[in-house]
């Protein structure tokens, strides 16, 4: 029996909007990256408030278990935006080349940094891989949040005022999910210093997306009217509704609610610029959502194999993280994860 036979190249599985659904999907795993790698980055960045020995190994013990696995939905992303819409992957790649090579680098810096920082234990050593691992979870965001940004709006150019903005609102936006992180994986005083990194970096973040928004508004006409629009100013309430919560979580010690709210805004932020690109899914080739997908039998057996792996792939995070719960002690160390 060929593939024909049961209907595969006919039309869109159950008459589902494909090409929709799979545009939704691509940002949704995005989202699910800047929000798990994001609290490791958030981390990273807070690492670089801490002087004592036994705290700066906390730390690395506290993402230790995670951010490796977390690493791969970047992966998952990027094959993702290729078997749905190879168009948008050559296109969208291919003008932020140097960017893609900066965002690897900073990648391999960060996931470098602790295992030399580990190797030896004089002073010297362990300051230089220190600053290398802050780096690395500091320009990783920062890039990615300008290649968001580029990708948005169709940019040429491999840095605008407008990307460096949405970049520095990326970072921030993982201190926040960092400090609501840390809040349950640390005790005492270092969880106590670290956690109130949270509320002034949510400022931050909150302020600069008031900034890029009021920057379209000024700069982009075309986009006044979807920008003004109900789901738009729907999802920027509720980001400041988040932001409310969050503050008043943190402030009552209850973290995961804390960082329930973080991933709200994570995603929030994503579904917002998926609600604005869309029809498009790179303005800058002109691709939509329907020229740029894949044709209708990849489509459909793409769509049959991601129904039977996500799940899976969902099932063992849910083990990862319920193995590695509760927080670090004192003493433990990132080499003896």
């Amino acid at each position: 029996m060929t593939l024909q036979t049961y209907g595969l190249a006919d039309g869109p599985l159950f008459g589902l909007p494909l090409p929709e659904m799979w545009f939704a999907l691509v940002f949704f795993i995005l989202g699910t990256f800047l929000f798990l790698d994001g609290f490791d980055f958030g981390v990273g960045a807070i690492f670089a408030t801490r002087e004592d020995e036994d705290e700066r190994e906390q730390l690395l013990s506290a993402i230790g278990p995670f951010w490796d696995g977390n690493e791969v939905w970047l992966v998952v992303f990027g094959g993702a935006l290729f078997a749905a819409f190879p168009a948008v992957y050559a296109n969208l790649f291919s003008r932020n080349y140097l960017l893609m090579f900066a965002i690897l680098g900073a990648l391999i810096m960060r996931g470098l940094a602790p295992e030399m920082y580990e190797q030896r234990h004089d002073e010297s050593w362990q300051r230089w891989w220190g600053r290398a691992f802050v780096a690395g979870s500091v320009l990783a965001p920062f890039f990615l949040g300008v290649f968001a940004a580029n990708w948005f709006l169709g940019a040429t150019t491999l840095v605008s005022l407008a990307s460096i903005v949405v970049g520095v609102a990326v970072v921030a936006l993982t201190v926040v999910s960092g400090a609501a992180f840390l809040g349950l994986k640390t005790r005492g005083s270092l969880r106590d210093e670290t956690v109130r990194y949270g509320p002034p970096a949510l400022v931050a973040y909150l302020g600069l997306v008031v900034v890029a928004v009021g920057y379209l508004l000024l700069t982009r006409p075309a986009m006044r009217a979807d920008l003004l629009a109900a789901p738009s100013l729907g999802l920027v309430g509720l980001s400041v509704v988040l932001g409310v919560a969050y503050v008043v979580t943190m402030r009552r010690e209850q973290y995961v609610p804390a960082l329930a709210a973080a991933a709200g805004l994570t995603y929030g932020l994503v579904t917002l610029v998926a609600t604005l690109l869309y029809p498009f899914a790179d303005p800058g080739s002109g691709l939509t959502v329907s020229t740029a997908i894949v044709s209708t039998l990849p489509l459909n057996l793409m769509s049959i194999a991601s129904a039977l792996l996500l799940p899976l792939v969902f099932s063992y995070f849910v083990v990862l993280y319920s193995t590695f719960r509760g927080p670090v002690e004192s003493g433990e160390s990132y080499a003896g994860e």
